[in-house]
């Protein structure tokens, strides 16, 4: 059964950290390219960073630039994403993607609540 699935949320308050974890089973995340989207309450779902399958070159939203890092470990089928210096505007639903040419997978998403 192909599967992403998120994991590593959770509360944390402003200034913490957590570090997001996307892991695939079914399917090998090689030559996919990986993005983490995020979804606020009353809020659209937004792109936070992505990484490709060819050579590693990470993207980052203006906002997220020095607090968080993508990163992937291909043997593991994970892909993580490190947060610093939350804040409670990071709150919401992370969800991971996987996409190819042919393919284009979600996972269920995890909570990240950034509150004192």
């Amino acid at each position: 059964q192909v599967q992403l699935v998120e994991s590593g949320g959770g509360l944390v308050q402003p200034g913490g950290s957590l570090r997001l974890y996307c892991a695939a089973s079914g399917f090998s995340l090689d030559y996919h390219s990986i993005g983490w989207f995020r979804q606020a309450p009353g809020k659209e779902r937004e792109g936070v960073s992505c990484i490709s399958s060819s050579d590693g070159s990470t993207y980052y939203v203006d906002s997220m630039k020095g607090r968080f890092t993508i990163s992937r470990d291909d043997a593991k089928n994970t892909v993580y994403l490190q947060m610093n210096s939350l804040k409670p505007e990071d709150t919401g639903v992370y969800y991971c993607n996987a996409e190819d040419d042919y393919h284009d997978y979600w996972g269920q998403g995890t909570q990240v609540t950034v509150s004192s």
